[in-house]
């Protein structure tokens, strides 16, 4: 899953706001297995907007199933202030289910696995490729290596501390 934040919330902000919406997720019972260090990246469409601290993290979901777990990270994104409104507004929470193994997922109800913009966002990939070096694009077979290497935002992305580091959260 993917984690983003550009606007504070309830008094935090930046890595402080990701690390509660982790722990936000163990109530529901998922469980972190892996998680990638913190990188900021221009907001986009606007870079005039804050900037986006990011991560990604790989998570057990004991009982869920993909549209279980999405349910779960929407009602985690609420009670973190996400109101839904203009595509790509600033948020205070964004959390993506990007992908479930090598699982192939077209609903028509709003899940897509993977997640139909990863190949192309830097921002994702690259903490991706932190906590799951040999994932495969499943359509496409590229490596998350390779997909990093060609997004077209690779060189404004950039680490900007871990979970460990208070020290770099704002």
């Amino acid at each position: 899953m993917a984690l983003g934040t550009n606007v504070a919330f309830g008094g935090a902000s930046g890595g402080t706001l990701l690390a509660r919406a982790a722990e936000a997720l163990g109530p529901h019972g998922l469980i972190v297995r892996r998680r990638s260090s913190f990188w900021l990246s221009p907001a986009w469409p606007d870079p005039s907007d804050p900037p986006f601290v990011n991560a990604c993290m790989a998570v057990a979901a004991p009982g869920l199933d993909p549209p279980g777990l999405l349910t779960v990270l929407h009602e985690v994104e609420a009670a973190f202030g996400r109101v839904r409104g203009r595509r790509n507004a600033p948020r205070t929470l964004d959390l993506d289910l990007i992908a479930w193994g090598d699982l192939i997922i077209e609903d028509g109800g709003g899940l897509e696995i993977p997640h139909p913009r990863l190949a192309g966002r830097a921002f994702v990939l690259a903490p991706l490729s932190e906590i799951v070096p040999g994932w495969r694009h499943p359509r496409t077979g590229e490596s998350v290596e390779a997909l990093l290497q060609a997004a077209a935002d690779r060189d404004q992305v950039r680490r900007w501390g871990g979970w460990d580091d208070r020290s770099a959260w704002p």
